[in-house]
């Protein structure tokens, strides 16, 4: 479940804590949130996370 996310966060070079910080929440939150479907509104916030901390090189 959530596999494609992992796998974007993986190839993006980041770790989990580096988008849940950058979504606004906590690694535990994150986490669970990986554990059970993901509304669309999360998945569409968690991409642009992703997205902006690469392009932010962090």
């Amino acid at each position: 479940m959530n596999q494609e996310i992992r796998q974007r966060i993986k190839a993006a070079g980041l770790k989990q804590w580096q988008v849940a910080k950058q979504c606004g929440v906590t690694e535990f939150t994150f986490i669970r949130w990986l554990r059970d479907e993901l509304t669309e509104d999360r998945k569409k916030a968690i991409y642009r996370a992703i997205e902006t901390l690469s392009r932010e090189g962090v």
